[in-house]
């Protein structure tokens, strides 16, 4: 996963040596030398994530993250503070100046990448609804890309307790900023109250019990309504690699223990605040734009919606040269379907296909009803090998399991065919994508249905024809 990152630091020997190991791990590096310098670079090169030094003359690290989070033009991007400084105090000061993280050096590597990783990770989806927010107020459907959010409105915490010796003190410490805690004891517990309930964050301690805490963070981040809720895991601060582990299974953030109560206020809230906002986009997002932009049948994405986003999606992906996929999903002998059963029928096939499709992509990508019984669905940053996989795992995933209806039988097995066409974003656009997408489609609809075909990358230039790359 690359991403464009700002260094930012006074002295060049340390801007140096972290942008060559930046370099070796194939991120874009974007350097600045103070504080000015620094916010200038985030106007100009919307960085993915800063790493920001905290002593530097005049502007300092603190008053450049304040600027940096004080304007809702680049709040949403994380900042990772990089200093010799390791008090507690420093830490906390960093992170109510909205900082995301607080990296002591000498830095370790691993924990620097995965936290890289983790933040960069949560930033493409946030970005992905600021886009379709954008989207949104092109179209006339809504009115403001800058959710309000009530800072300090407090948040409900599930606190595990199982394995956190301090778990009183901790609970306690949290319901003195007003949050509302429900404390369960094991994993099990928590997996069954967190489907309950929508708390705004989990709490709970790695390794000081026999319970594995990222086993459970594993399965919460299985479940759909959890995936982009804020864990927070309390964990033995020399472990990298387990933290790093943490980290790439989904966790939003850590505390080292023993707990520094100081600093789990800092962190819980800015969790509690960065769920809150993410919340309203999506919120603002849903309201505004559901009757104009979504298919009444289906409730997904219609082509109108699907046009205006494709623009903006190449705007942001195009400068870098990433790729972007679409999947031409048709149902098989769709029209038999309705001649034998009815249109009822066929409506219901319909919307069995689009909940499978809407369930089986990523959740910044994009997924349309384009037209009678053919889907779109829009990869952003996916190269064809990445969308192949994507559209062979639809195409099992729909022909595994028949179609339940009401009418005159229980169920109709259904397949469907789809091709799949790939460019750099901004080079192609959304019609010429489509019609590759299209022509790949018909010949895995010629090649016997239910079957994976991609458009050949230089198609529209040579001629040459698409080749079937999986099949059933």
């Amino acid at each position: 996963m690359t991403a464009r990152i700002l260094v930012v630091d006074d002295l060049p020997v340390n801007v140096k040596l972290l942008e060559a190991k930046l370099l070796v791990e194939y991120y874009e590096v974007v350097t600045a030398s103070n504080g000015p310098e620094a916010l200038r670079a985030v106007r100009e090169h919307n960085p993915d994530i800063v790493l920001l030094d905290v002593m530097m003359p005049g502007m300092d690290g603190y008053q450049v993250c304040e600027a940096i989070k004080g304007d809702p033009d680049t709040a949403h991007i994380p900042v990772v503070m990089v200093t010799a400084l390791d008090e507690v105090s420093d830490r906390v000061r960093g992170l109510e100046a909205g900082a995301d993280d607080f990296l002591t050096k000498p830095l370790n590597d691993i924990a620097l990448f995965a936290r890289i990783r983790s933040l960069v990770r949560l930033k493409r989806a946030s970005d992905e609804w600021r886009a379709r927010e954008a989207t949104a107020v092109e179209l006339g459907v809504s009115s403001s890309m800058c959710p309000v959010v009530d800072e300090k409105a407090p948040g409900s915490v599930l606190l595990i307790g199982d394995g956190m010796a301090d778990r009183e003190s901790v609970g306690k410490t949290l319901a003195d900023q007003g949050h509302s805690v429900t404390v369960v004891e094991t994993g099990e517990e928590a997996l069954e109250q967190a489907s309950a309930d929508d708390f705004d964050l989990v709490l709970l301690s790695d390794g000081e019990s026999s319970g594995d805490a990222l086993r459970f963070c594993s399965q919460l981040r299985s479940q759909p309504e959890w995936r982009t809720k804020p864990i927070l895991l309390a964990l033995a601060g020399s472990d990298t690699e387990r933290l790093a582990k943490a980290l790439e299974l989904g966790i939003n953030d850590y505390l080292v223990r023993p707990i520094e109560h100081d600093e789990l206020i800092a962190r819980s809230w800015t969790q509690i605040r960065r769920k809150r906002y993410e919340d309203r986009l999506r919120d603002n997002f849903t309201y505004s734009v559901n009757a104009a932009v979504t298919d009444s049948l289906t409730g997904m994405y219609n082509r109108r919606y699907l046009e205006s986003h494709f623009a903006r999606v190449c705007d942001r992906l195009g400068a870098a040269g990433k790729p972007i996929s679409v999947l031409v999903i048709d149902v098989d002998h769709f029209k038999l379907i309705n001649d034998q059963f009815g249109h009822d029928t066929g409506d219901q096939v319909l919307q069995s296909i689009a909940k499978r499709v809407q369930n089986d992509v990523r959740g910044f990508d994009t997924a349309v009803r384009y037209g009678g019984e053919e889907f779109i669905v829009l990869l952003t940053d996916s190269s064809q090998d990445a969308a192949l996989s994507a559209a062979e795992r639809l195409r099992m995933q729909v022909s595994a399991t028949p179609v339940p209806v009401s009418g005159p039988i229980d169920d109709i097995a259904v397949t469907v065919s789809i091709g799949v066409a790939t460019a750099v974003a901004g080079q192609e656009s959304l019609d010429e994508l489509i019609q590759r997408g299209d022509r790949a489609l018909y010949d895995a609809k010629n090649a016997g249905r239910n079957r994976v075909v991609a458009a050949a990358a230089a198609e529209r230039d040579s001629g040459i024809s698409s080749a079937a790359v999986g099949q059933n």
